[in-house]
């Protein structure tokens, strides 16, 4: 690849991409829209992005009043909430970064990730309080700044502020700068699955343009209703709330619910009217699991982008007889996290049939527009796209990251091709002929047996589709004869505990695997694992079992 400069243009291609322009836009255009927030006591809060902007502009001014300057970050633990969302464009809004703190990690990474980041002031939500106070004697945040609507609650921590008294105090208007838009807008750390959490800053470039395919990705418009379930201190919970604020949708944020209690999720999805969201199948199926025991089933008209790991086919299937269209995404920390979305083209819609479209449905579908990706071999050379030739995933493109904040692990994650890097993604994929990326494996989670591959997430996901199973991982350990063979893992729905034998499960496993390919064993067990985003925790389980086959 060559880069070359052509004749000039006339554009003002010094304006820079801000972060803060989309909510100006919004609070201009749409200033009546709603915004929904849910309380930690179950209540509503509501306002819209005329209020919301007023509120962020005096967050702004607060943020200045505590000493906070260009390039400093700012760290927040906190849930999805109102103000997690000013604090989104508060910060970045007057030059600073705001550091998404993962509650989900241990305290002891939580720690290493506010240091690392030279995080200068920390906002806490009054509920995370405990989780301020484990790593506050560790760290060098030099203020901390309470969200609550009562009066600040006791605490150890230092130098506390309210952050409602601190805006009541402020002006609601700010002069807002233009930032260069290759500043760091946010900043957030890799769950630390091999050694500490690297840190990967997102510049207001990379989240805008993010932004803007992320709205037509899943066909956001202002008359939608779109409800953040995902989590927004990781990856900025996929940065789909940025993308509904484009367009001038009415937002819901749902506050602190958990996978094992939907319920407050379902209320709102009803009485906010969703239309739009998007989640992991870690709380999809739950959700489905929940839905289907109501004796009154609702009925929806949602679009969903799915993550994380690939959805089961039973969980699409179940959601869809509900209205809950499920459209299978994928991406990463590193990647903002967009990089492909599976829309069925015009010429699939032709040529397969239903059931081929739903096993297409199960891919994680074609690059978004800014993205390129391709498979390479060990050796890095470039793998056919024929949809058989599996490769490690490699990626780049306008919101991935090119390296590591400070982390001598970036040399070992990147390819340079001279002008430009491509990230190692450590997926194991297969590309078809129309495009469709399949990822069949973590590449360190490949199972080797015998000299060939076996896909632990086909085996997972086709003991998912088996009516009474809720969840099931599958994993390869060490044997004394193949160098591997997978062990499963499976969790029954509560009430088919008991109920279900193995033998069942293996006859349902025959009808998609050869016998090589079937689990040497199927472990029933209470709960899988997960790490701090929700995935099956696969290292733990390989640890912990690493012996099985070896007695």
């Amino acid at each position: 690849m060559k880069f070359v400069r052509g004749f000039p243009s006339t554009m003002m291609d010094d304006y820079p991409l801000n972060t803060t322009e989309i909510i100006k836009y919004a609070a201009r255009t749409f200033p009546e829209q709603e915004i929904v927030s849910r309380n930690l006591d179950g209540s509503i809060f509501r306002y819209n992005y005329e209020e919301a902007f007023k509120r962020i502009s005096r967050l702004a001014n607060a943020l200045e009043s505590l000493g906070v300057e260009v390039g400093d970050r700012v760290g927040v633990l906190s849930w999805n909430t109102h103000r997690l969302y000013e604090l989104f464009f508060g910060v970045p809004g007057i030059g600073a970064v705001l550091l998404q703190m993962n509650l989900r990690l241990h305290p002891e990474d939580l720690a290493y990730v506010a240091n690392h980041s030279g995080a200068k002031v920390i906002f806490v939500d009054e509920s995370l309080i405990p989780i301020a106070e484990a790593i506050a004697p560790n760290i060098k945040a030099e203020k901390y700044v309470i969200m609550t609507d009562g009066e600040l609650p006791e605490t150890k921590l230092p130098n506390v502020h309210s952050y409602e008294e601190l805006l009541r105090e402020q002006d609601d208007e700010y002069d807002f700068p233009m930032i260069d838009e290759s500043s760091a807008y946010s900043a957030c750390y890799t769950s630390g699955t091999t050694g500490r959490p690297k840190g990967v800053y997102y510049s207001h470039r990379a989240i805008v343009l993010h932004s803007m395919i992320a709205a037509i990705c899943l066909g956001l418009r202002a008359d939608d209703v779109y409800m953040q379930i995902v989590p927004m201190f990781h990856a900025q919970g996929w940065g789909v709330f940025f993308a509904a604020t484009l367009v001038g949708a009415k937002l819901v944020f749902p506050g602190r619910y958990t996978a094992d209690n939907p319920k407050p999720l379902v209320d709102l999805m009803q009485s906010e009217k969703v239309t739009a969201t998007a989640g992991a199948p870690a709380i999809f199926i739950p959700l489905l699991n929940y839905l289907q025991k109501l004796e009154e089933k609702p009925v929806f008209n949602i679009r969903a982008f799915s993550g994380a790991t690939e959805p089961p086919l039973a969980m699409m299937k179940g959601l869809k007889e509900l209205g809950i269209e499920i459209i299978h995404a994928y991406g990463a920390t590193e990647t903002t996290p967009i990089v492909c979305y599976n829309p069925i083209k015009p010429k699939q819609k032709k040529e397969l049939s239903e059931d081929e479209i739903w096993d297409l449905k199960r891919k994680q579908g074609i690059p978004v527009f800014g993205v390129e990706v391709k498979i390479v071999d060990d050796s890095g050379k470039e793998l056919p796209h024929d949809g058989k030739t599996a490769g490690e995933l490699l990626i780049r493109g306008h919101w991935i990251t090119a390296g590591y904040h400070n982390d001598p692990r970036t040399f070992e994650s990147f390819i340079d091709d001279g002008l430009l890097k491509w990230w190692k993604s450590g997926d194991a994929a297969t590309i078809d002929e129309n495009g469709y990326v399949k990822i069949v494996d973590r590449i360190k989670d490949v199972i080797k047996s015998g000299g060939e591959w076996i896909s632990s997430i086909d085996l997972e996901n086709f003991l998912m589709a088996h009516p009474k199973v809720l969840e099931a991982c599958v994993v390869g350990i060490q044997h004394p004869k193949w160098e591997e063979r997978p062990l499963a893992f499976v969790v029954l729905k509560p009430e088919y505990k008991g109920k279900v034998t193995k033998d069942e499960l293996y006859e349902h496993l025959k009808q998609r695997f050869a016998k090589w390919q079937l689990p040497d064993e199927i472990l029933f067990i209470d709960e899988i694992p997960k790490t701090s985003v929700g995935k099956f925790s696969k290292r733990t389980l390989r640890e912990q079992y690493k012996d099985f086959y070896m007695k």
